[in-house]
């Protein structure tokens, strides 16, 4: 008999096999897949050579996660790679805003109007940051506060919805990023908690940026699971799982899945029906004859790129993809560029590039005229780069990932008061109603990004359960 078993290995899974397996408890993972990794996988999906991300890519997360940070991951080949600038937000007039690692210099690309207000949003922050990181991303509470000051400052500017936030500036430009950066949990602009969202980014960057790693996201989840079997862990690929008389015996079982699959699984009925998916993307893979022509210089430097351009353009795409149930006619894109950082991840003078735009959850249309024409906007010449190129919709990304239900990537809608209690009303969001069952997938709180929190503080209420028994 196993103490824990824990079905998916994704990052959220392997990270709560770790957690267990440092604790001395023999744990053994279940993956469908052929391989590891969820969504921080790398795959060749266009030509030899060129190896993409086929979900995350840049990970200001995962460089900042309390979790990753306190395992030896570099041992076993995970490596954090920069770019210049950790992103940037170009328009039209060949301009762009830029989130840097530097305060001044993100202050300094907003305008004069705007410096002042975006530091002194940032500055207070930034000392205490590993201490609020590592008490935001354990709420609800799986410890007592480090720093409940701070935590309570944090939570007085980032729980309004940040249209709020944003009324401290002034100026587009200023908004436009900040709008940009809610927008990667996909959540609607005026929900609750979305300030924290766009604060939580904006502070990653200053600290420790949004860097790729070597390789692709396929190295954090090689790290993972070779960290794991280091400290005695099993892990088997090819190995669906459909109840639970399919997994061997255990003292526990640990799943990293959408709440609809452990439901099915575990015969648990209607208990989390009121859960809800989200919008969905629609993805383009391309390899690149060069990097992209963007008109903004700071846009070639940049890991990731923003493209609205404005607050406004943001949120009726993202109105449209998440509340009408349509695709925007003007998509609000999302960029990744990883071998700006990463070189070894194309052919010498190639380039990988990553975009995706916002659709509707189970939308089954194609985006790539529309994300291709907005691309031509910002980077003339796009086009003409294009060797080869991968698409995904939401029914593929689906398939490539069981826990993304309906193309959803956040494994949840991130809006109301689903973005912070998840997968439900509860004070104890990695339990469920069997004793030994529990869920530690994106589905609960911190939610979605590769930074293995909800595997972390699963693993705690596993392993406090677990030291109750005889």
């Amino acid at each position: 008999m196993f103490d824990a078993v824990v079905v998916g290995a994704g990052p959220n899974g392997l990270t709560a096999a770790v957690e267990l397996a440092r604790r001395g408890l023999s744990v053994a993972v279940f993956e469908a897949q052929g391989t590891v990794g969820g969504g921080a996988r790398t795959e060749e999906l266009t030509l030899p050579g060129f190896r993409h991300d086929p979900c995350s890519a840049a990970h200001p997360l995962g460089i900042n996660s309390p979790a990753f940070r306190a395992m030896p991951l570099d041992r076993y080949g995970l490596e954090w790679l920069h770019a210049d600038l950790p992103m940037a937000h170009p328009f039209p007039d060949g301009s762009a805003a830029v989130l840097s690692r530097s305060v001044a210099e993100t202050a300094a690309s907003f305008g004069p109007r705007d410096a002042g207000a975006y530091r002194r949003l940032v500055e207070p922050f930034l000392p205490r940051w590993d201490t609020l990181a590592h008490d935001f991303m354990s709420l609800p509470l799986t410890a007592l506060p480090r720093d409940p000051v701070t935590l309570a400052r944090f939570g007085l500017v980032g729980l309004p919805p940040s249209t709020w936030l944003m009324r401290r500036f002034r100026d587009e430009k200023a908004k436009a990023l900040f709008a940009g950066l809610v927008a990667h949990v996909i959540a609607p602009l005026g929900g609750l908690a979305t300030g924290a969202v766009g604060l939580v980014f904006a502070l990653a960057a200053h600290a420790r940026g949004w860097p790729v790693a070597r390789g692709g996201s396929q190295s954090i989840s090689d790290a993972l699971a070779a960290y794991l079997k280091d400290l005695g862990g099993e892990i088997h690929t090819d190995y669906e799982v459909k109840r639970l008389d399919d997994l061997p015996p255990a003292r526990a079982y640990v799943f990293d899945t959408s709440p609809t699959a452990l439901a099915r699984i575990a015969g648990f009925g209607g208990y989390y029906d009121n859960y809800r998916y989200g919008a969905s993307v629609f993805k383009v893979d391309y390899a690149l004859d060069g990097p992209a022509p963007w008109r903004a210089q700071e846009a070639r430097r940049a890991g990731t790129v923003q493209i609205g351009p404005t607050r406004g353009d943001i949120a009726t795409a993202l109105t449209a993809a998440s509340r009408q149930g349509r695709a925007p006619d003007v998509p609000f894109l999302i960029a990744v560029q990883p071998s700006v950082a990463d070189p070894s991840r194309a052919p010498e003078g190639k380039h990988v590039f990553w975009v995706y735009g916002h659709v509707p959850n189970g939308w089954t249309g194609d985006l790539t005229e529309a994300i291709e024409r907005q691309l031509e906007r910002f980077a003339p010449g796009f086009g003409d780069r294009v060797l080869a190129r991968a698409t995904a919709g939401p029914p593929q990304l689906a398939v490539r990932n069981a826990n993304y239900v309906g193309g959803d990537i956040a494994c949840g809608a991130a809006s109301g008061l689903q973005l912070m209690l998840r997968p439900k009303l509860s004070l104890f969001p990695y339990s469920t109603p069997h004793p030994a069952v529990f869920i530690c997938s994106s589905a609960t709180p911190p939610g979605p990004g590769v930074h293995g929190m909800s595997g972390h503080n699963a693993a705690k209420a596993v392993w406090r359960r677990l030291r109750q028994q005889p």
